[in-house]
Formats: C-alpha cells, structure tokens, sequence
C-alpha cells in the first residue's frame, strides 16, 4: 500500500504536491469514487486510480531526459497563450513518454532542464526544504564591483523575503557588462534577476548551466539527450537521502 499523492506522483502524473491539490479538489477517484482525503492509502497491484476520469497506473521504469530550454520558450505542457511549450520540444525529438518539467525556468531564461515521469525525485528536487543547488551564469549591466557581491553573497532583501546567501564567480567584467556564475539552492520566482536588480545590476542574459547534478555541458539550444547513468545514480541518491 501507498499514500494516493505518492501513488500520482510515480506514475508521473504531478508532482507529489500538486497531486496534493488534485486529490482535494476532487480530481481523483479510488475504484470509482471520488477520493479528497490525503490520507488516503491505495493498492498499486489492485485498486483502478482515475483522474479526471482518465485511467492512471504507476509508473515501473521512470526515463529521465535533459533538455537544453531555448529563450522564448514556456516551462509548461500546455500554454493557453498558444506560446512554444517545452511538450512540443519534446514531440519535435519524438519523445511520447509523459514526462513533465522539474521546477521551471522563465520564458526568457535559457538552460539545463531536467524532465521525468518520476514524481518522487520532481517533489525532492524543487522542494526548498531539501536545498537543490542551481547554477546560472548570468550576463548583468555594469561592472560588478565587490560590495555589490558582498551583498549578494552575504544574502539581499527581496520583496517577498531575505534570499539565502549566494556563491558568485566573476567570469568576465568588460566594458558596461559582466558576466558572473552565481549558484542558490532557493526557488523563488526570478530569484537571480531580482537579486542583482537589488544591488544594480540587471541582468541581460541568463542561462542555467547545472541544476543539481545534472549539468548543461555543450548541449546545444533545443537539443535533448537522455540523462546519463552517473546523473541518474546522483538524483536517485538524493531521493535516497531525503526519504
């Protein structure tokens, strides 16, 4: 037996949070009845889960891809805007295995993105309880002198809280540009743009180069590969500690 919300989460259908949201909203049915109760337990190998009443089953092999997100392109399965979605990126490779996006990237935000059918890992990976470090080099106006990344190393005040301390790596500082690798282990909304807007710097160009173990290397814009053993062992590792 198996909590409902984990059940979802392994075979892919949300993460374990949001099949949280799914379940109280009455999305779910156990054996034909509505289920809003998370305490609810479910038998993988007997009870028929529904949601929204399209059949669900756990998930045995969990695929793991990683994907290079484009500028321009939205961190969702669908975009009622009708903008470009990372699901149609990953049609475009023939990818039909339902695997959805961990966490998100902006619209104009390049970089690494992990996709997967595995809601277990998708839950520890963007929880902010479990600290997940993320890499970004970031392209910022002016030249970053050290009191401005004193602050952002010592952690800034943004509208909706104090951000943890950041590490920063100054790559390059040339003419009114800088160009900087700056890793959180956060998830706020537009984190790193906001950070460097509070000590003056706003950024131009933002890519992710690493979100946890998994690294953008020389992954091309748009291009898609499976994760590799060693990154799969690492994330798998990670969901073994937090359990």
């Amino acid at each position: 037996m198996m909590r409902l919300q984990r059940y979802l989460a392994q075979a892919g259908v949300a993460s374990r949070r949001k099949a949280e949201g799914l379940i109280t909203a009455g999305a779910v049915s156990v054996n034909g009845a509505i289920v809003r109760e998370l305490g609810t337990s479910v038998d993988p190998a007997a009870d028929r889960v529904e949601v929204d009443g399209r059949p669900i089953a756990a998930v045995a092999e969990h695929s793991y891809y990683v994907l290079h997100k484009p500028f321009g392109v939205v961190t969702t399965m669908h975009d009622p805007q009708g903008r470009r979605t990372v699901a149609d990126v990953m049609r475009a490779h023939g990818v039909r295995t339902r695997v959805v996006p961990v966490g998100r990237l902006d619209y104009d935000t390049a970089g690494v993105l992990l996709l997967t059918d595995d809601g277990d890992l998708a839950h520890v990976l963007t929880h902010p309880r479990f600290g997940v470090e993320k890499t970004y080099r970031a392209t910022v106006r002016g030249r970053l002198e050290p009191q401005a990344v004193a602050a952002m190393c010592a952690g800034v005040t943004l509208d909706d809280g104090r951000a943890a301390p950041a590490l920063l790596r100054v790559v390059a500082a040339r003419g009114l540009r800088s160009t900087v690798d700056v890793t959180i282990h956060e998830g706020k909304n537009r984190q790193v743009r906001r950070m460097f807007e509070q000590v003056d710097h706003p950024v131009i160009d933002l890519v992710r180069l690493r979100f946890g173990p998994v690294a953008l290397g020389a992954l091309a814009p748009g291009a898609l590969r499976a994760a590799s053993e060693r990154e799969v062992r690492a994330l798998r590792s990670i969901l073994a500690a937090a359990s």
